[in-house]
């Protein structure tokens, strides 16, 4: 049993006498938590957007050549712009709606900024897995559909292989590897935004009851 229940519980046996009062100590509490769900969401995708930034910087260049021989790197920093260019939105979003949320006096209007928050995490979750399986699907069609450059660069050495065989397997393995990635991330998503929503859900139930 957490603080706001034990205020519940002491609240019904207090009486109407003190109803006004434990109204506000109520409210004050939910309003605190809620503030503090929404500042951690602004905080981990502070973390996250210095943590793939720092990733990107320190892939070795050997790796990059690749993408480069395959005619892929102006695709991927395209991309990479994007993204960045759409998380710092995020980062705004997430921002202000903290700060909205710390200022707020109006349980109605509280309601109504947890709900925004949800949907803006939501859509956020939702843009980081789709940009995955777009950026995904661009790059393999961009390999597959040149199989001479994609052969010459994956076998330098000019190997004795049998082709078809090998673009099976190397496909095969790519969307093993696109599935692994997108349940990883969904599973990241899942935990760790979806313990802060469900405290964000249980908060706006809190509130609900209130009015």
């Amino acid at each position: 049993m957490d603080e706001l229940d034990l205020l519940k519980k002491d609240w019904k046996k207090q009486g109407e006498k003190f109803n006004e009062l434990s109204y506000s100590e109520i409210y004050n509490l939910i309003h605190k938590k809620s503030s503090s769900v929404v500042k951690w969401i602004f905080i981990i995708c502070i973390a996250e957007f210095v943590f793939w930034g720092l990733i990107s910087l320190l892939i070795p260049d050997s790796f990059l050549e690749i993408y480069e021989k395959l005619h892929l790197k102006t695709i991927l920093n395209i991309f990479y712009v994007i993204h960045y260019v759409v998380s710092g939105v995020f980062l705004y979003l997430f921002y202000k709606n903290y700060n909205l949320i710390s200022v707020i006096d109006n349980t109605r209007l509280l309601m109504k900024k947890i709900i925004k928050t949800r949907k803006t995490v939501n859509y956020y979750v939702y843009y980081n897995i789709i940009m995955s399986v777009i950026l995904s699907l661009i790059v393999n069609f961009v390999m597959f559909s040149k199989p001479d450059l994609l052969m010459q660069v994956m076998n330098p050495k000019n190997l004795v292989v049998n082709t078809d065989k090998f673009f099976t397997i190397m496909l095969i393995a790519q969307i093993i590897g696109l599935a692994v990635t997108i349940g990883l991330l969904w599973l990241y998503y899942r935990i760790i935004y979806g313990i802060l929503l469900r405290k964000l859900n249980k908060n706006f139930k809190e509130l609900e009851t209130l009015e």
